[in-house]
């Protein structure tokens, strides 16, 4: 195993909770934080660029406010999502202002970081970790000397890979010994036992927490996400030109036909509905995994990972069992 020291005896469960557009807040991050998962946020969520560095300030010190009134508590530290596109057109500054703040850890998405930067977070004691969707990215990132991976495989919610997770972490493994994060449909304590038995260290964990109370998006979107399982969800480069899952409710409540999206072009990335007037992707189209099957309530993040916890010791004692049991029926049989 190769979590990264920064993250022993902090965390409650292996998880980091994956940052999600619009979704993921200053409160969701904290009550992850402080319920012993990794919580985290795209530097996008923070708008203008400005509120950046007051959104870090404020996790950092509710964070710290948090150990101060319960030593003993294992408080997660806290990661900020940097999307290194072309279509964002701030990242350069929100990388200086991430870096300058010190985040404990950087999640950097698309593009893998320059070397210097990974240097400078290092320098402070930070970790930078970057997702990948197949095994030519993780190659490149891994040679640039960050920290982690985290493999997005199939099923996974928003900008996610079409991999199986068995492939893509066996592969991975075969030249990478730095953490590992997983990420695709995990939704379930037993899913995260899962992902490390196959050789993750974390698990990487969005959906789940999508419909959370603390959660950002709209009580739209988080009944949309309740009332649908695996089959309502739509793989398609349509709208940003990077594949990702989305929810079909939303393309259809958007005037769309689901099964007959078109590629990526320059007209569908400025989207138009054929009815009632503009589109806006970023609020109307809405993202989620393949795990939102396993959802059935919007219920707090406290309560969700006491849920996680239970089913991940669960299914440990439950694999424990079925391990020692076929020696002791031989056992059995014999006396």
């Amino acid at each position: 195993m190769a979590i990264p020291s920064a993250l022993n005896n902090a965390l409650r469960l292996p998880i980091i909770g994956s940052p999600m557009f619009i979704s993921s807040g200053i409160e969701l991050v904290v009550q992850q934080c402080i319920n012993g998962i990794v919580g985290a946020f795209p530097a996008l969520n923070a708008r203008p660029q400005a509120q950046l560095a007051d959104w870090i300030a404020e996790i950092r010190e509710r964070l710290a406010a948090a150990r101060r009134a319960d030593p003993a508590r294992k408080v997660a530290p806290f990661a900020v999502n940097q999307v290194m596109s072309k279509l964002n057109t701030r990242w350069e500054q929100d990388l200086v202002t991430i870096v300058e703040h010190q985040v404990p850890i950087i999640i950097t998405s698309l593009k893998a970081p320059p070397m210097e930067v990974i240097q400078e977070v290092h320098a402070y004691g930070g970790l930078v970790l970057h997702d990948v969707t197949n095994v030519r990215h993780a190659r490149k990132a891994a040679s640039m000397g960050v920290d982690g991976l985290i493999l997005v495989a199939a099923g996974a919610g928003g900008q996610g890979g079409d991999r199986s997770p068995f492939a893509l972490i066996n592969e991975v493994r075969r030249f990478f010994d730095g953490a590992v994060v997983l990420g695709g449909a995990i939704s379930t304590g037993g899913d995260v036992l899962a992902a490390q038995a196959m050789g993750a260290d974390l698990a990487y964990m969005g959906t789940r927490f999508l419909a959370a109370q603390e959660s950002c998006v709209s009580d739209v979107y988080k009944e949309e996400l309740i009332q649908s399982t695996a089959a309502d969800i739509v793989y398609s480069n349509t709208f940003t030109g990077v594949y990702g899952n989305y929810l079909r409710a939303s393309l259809v409540k958007a005037n769309l036909d689901p099964d007959n999206l078109p590629p990526f072009s320059e007209e569908t990335s400025k989207y138009r509905s054929t009815g009632d007037g503009n589109v806006k992707v970023w609020r109307d189209v809405r993202g989620a995994g393949h795990g939102c099957g396993s959802i059935d309530a919007s219920e707090h993040v406290a309560d969700i990972i006491a849920t996680l916890e239970a089913g991940y010791h669960r299914a440990a004692d439950e694999m424990q069992r079925k391990r020692f049991a076929p020696a002791a029926r031989a056992a059995a049989s014999m006396s």
